[in-house]
């Protein structure tokens, strides 16, 4: 597992989360954790394509719903933040990355996600 060195991602709340960078199609071993999908715009400058969290960092994210997103917005990089706090500590920094960055397939998710609540009526 290739590591491309560190990035700190800031959240809305101005709180800061401290990511390791590697290839999207790096395999990791099972642990807890939130990540980031992100295009590299420059040397050393990412954008985030999606922001998630997981139980489980060695599921294959190649399986995930949104990877035909991520992929399609040119997503060559995953950021990992090993975090073994509980499910709720996790979902919290997702979200705060998401209300500050406002990545494109998260969009893609929460408007996916709120066809299928209307439909369900």
């Amino acid at each position: 597992m290739t590591d491309f060195g560190t990035i700190t991602w800031r959240g809305k709340s101005g709180r800061e989360y401290p990511y390791s960078i590697y290839s999207i199609d790096t395999a990791f071993n099972a642990a807890p954790g939130n990540y980031v999908f992100a295009e590299e715009a420059g040397p050393g400058l990412f954008l985030p394509i999606y922001i998630g969290q997981t139980s489980d960092l060695s599921e294959r994210f190649d399986r995930y719903h949104v990877m035909p997103c991520i992929k399609r917005n040119r997503a060559k990089f995953i950021h990992i933040h090993l975090n073994d706090d509980s499910e709720e500590a996790r979902r919290k920094e997702a979200s705060d990355l998401i209300a500050r960055w406002d990545p494109p397939c998260n969009q893609m998710r929460s408007t996916t996600m709120s066809r299928v609540s209307l439909s369900a009526r």
